[in-house]
Order: structure tokens, then C-alpha cells, then sequence
């Protein structure tokens, strides 16, 4: 029996995602200073936003 493509692992998730997983969201909130690590709770994160960044062509 064949395996599917979309089944396939490797490479899936390299793809641009909206939605952060807590860890993640916790990871840039702590980049920017708005998330203590230490004795910081993850419960009611704020939102955080996660633009995909697009160069421009090069003429």
C-alpha cells in the first residue's frame, strides 16, 4: 500500500502559520520584554501577531 503526499512527514510545518502554539507566543513575548519567565503565569496571554515578512524582487 502507497502512502499519501499530505501524509508525509518532513517539511509540513514549514509553512507560514497565523496561529502560534502557548510555547511559541511565550517565546516572543519574552523576546519583547512583556513576559516574565520566571514566575510568569501562561494563563490569558495577550494575542501576539505573526506577519509572514515577503522580500521584494530584486530587479
Amino acid at each position: 500500500m502507497s502512502l499519501d503526499n499530505s501524509l508525509k512527514a518532513g517539511g509540513g510545518l514549514q509553512r507560514h502559520r497565523n496561529v502560534l502554539t502557548r510555547t511559541e507566543r511565550i517565546a516572543k513575548l519574552a523576546d519583547r520584554d512583556k513576559f516574565d519567565t520566571k514566575d510568569g503565569k501562561p494563563l490569558h496571554l495577550p494575542k501576539v501577531g505573526n506577519r509572514k515578512i515577503v522580500a521584494g524582487k530584486k530587479k
